[in-house]
């Protein structure tokens, strides 16, 4: 099982509609990406290392997948549709990491 998880930087010009990515681009994502998507959870940062530090990360979402290769074919098709809809709740880039879930 993997883990795919999409980061979106903090900082103090950085924008996010959550209640957007939540009700429309996530739905999005798991109609698009249909049973090969065994799971989804999204994250707000509220906070840092240091009490009042902004969170480094605004959101994540974290996706789960058979596969690398189960991935690849369910959400490549569609990474342009996923794409085109990032200005309609960020103005930053999501960093994308791949992990192996362990435990």
């Amino acid at each position: 099982m993997i883990k795919v998880s999409v980061m979106y930087p903090n900082g103090p010009e950085t924008k996010f509609d959550s209640e957007y990515y939540k009700n429309s681009h996530l739905p999005m994502i798991a109609e698009d990406l249909g049973d090969a998507l065994k799971g989804m959870e999204f994250n707000i940062g509220i906070g840092g290392r240091t009490p009042g530090a902004l969170a480094p990360y605004v959101a994540i979402a974290h996706l789960t997948f058979e596969s690398v290769a189960s991935f690849q074919s369910s959400f490549g098709p569609h990474a342009e549709k996923f794409a085109a809809d990032v200005p309609n709740y960020t103005n930053v880039e999501g960093e994308l990491q791949i992990s192996e879930i362990v435990s």
